[in-house]
């Protein structure tokens, strides 16, 4: 490679990173917002009435690539099925979650979700975890006991909801993996928009209440900030590599703990700040060790995940 050349990808690999950060800023806007929304409406409102603009933006982008009729056929329609029904659950949960628990708080938690990948590929996928990969997971869950210590955050539901969208999200991601070796990412788009729009709104339209314009102007601003955060994404991605971009996703915990306390008037207590720390750290080993054995990481990023 010449050193033009070189200069080039390093170039790309920085304005990857960066609009990366700019991405998880873009989806903590939309979990604050979120947050102020579901204290009013039901979380299953608000994800069918966001997955509108999903839908729309992401079948433009798959129609720039193929007719809609070619991304519909998969060699794997009933885990493309169930990989949008799990990423429906993970959104759910998140947005019960979103009612009672802190941004901060909330976003160490589900921060869990790749160490749980790792534990769900031995039996989805058949892959081997060592023992370095196993401890660093078991260090990781004990981050998640710092958190919910006594005298830390409360055990309750809001808690179960945020460990219930972890783990979906996990799955949803081994899933992905396994279908990646059969369908194009196109097909797994097409399928991930058109089960969570028919989900969302099948359930979505049992928890229908009226909305003010000023509440409305707040959906539309998690409809733009989704279709602007996924946008990014697939710009920063098509620059460099998930592997080398994914670490830079764990900006999303201190952007959280910023945008709890400006917003919510809430701070994270210090010793849950060192059990969101371990995990990020857990994490960031299991994601290094996989990258060493070519394993990926994340599932497609075009995807709503973790917002």
């Amino acid at each position: 490679m010449s050193s033009s050349a070189a200069d080039i990808r390093t170039d790309n690999i920085g304005r990857a990173i960066v609009l990366t950060l700019i991405t998880i800023g873009v989806f903590g806007v939309q979990d604050a917002v979120s947050k102020i929304l579901v204290q009013t409406y039901s979380p299953f409102q608000i994800t069918m009435m966001r997955y509108w603009g999903f839908a729309a933006f992401s079948l433009l982008l798959v129609m720039r690539q193929a007719p809609l009729r070619q991304a519909f056929s998969s060699r794997v329609p009933m885990l493309q099925v169930l990989r949008g029904m799990l990423l429906m659950a993970d959104i759910w949960f998140f947005g019960l979650a979103l009612r009672t628990v802190p941004l901060g708080e909330l976003q160490a938690i589900t921060v869990v979700y790749p160490l749980l990948v790792t534990l769900f590929a031995i039996p989805i996928l058949g892959e081997k975890v060592g023992v370095f990969r196993f401890a660093a997971v078991g260090v990781g869950f004990a981050g998640a006991l710092v958190i919910v210590r006594p005298g830390g955050l409360p055990l309750d539901w809001g808690v179960g909801f945020a460990l219930a969208s972890a783990t979906f999200y996990a799955i949803y991601i081994v899933i992905t993996r396994k279908v990646s070796q059969f369908d194009s990412a196109a097909t797994s788009m097409t399928y991930t928009a058109t089960v969570g729009l028919v989900l969302s709104a099948a359930v979505g339209v049992f928890f229908w209440q009226p909305m003010g314009w000023g509440d409305f102007l707040l959906v539309v601003v998690i409809m733009v900030t989704t279709c602007a955060g996924h946008g990014v994404m697939v710009y920063a991605l098509s620059m460099a590599p998930a592997s080398v971009v994914q670490p830079f996703n764990y900006f999303s915990l201190p952007w959280a703990i910023l945008l709890s306390a400006v917003v919510f008037g809430h701070w994270i207590d210090p010793i849950s700040l060192l059990g969101a720390a371990i995990i990020a750290g857990a994490g960031l080993v299991v994601m290094a060790r996989e990258r060493m054995k070519r394993v990926p990481v994340v599932a497609d990023p075009t995807l709503p995940g973790q917002e």
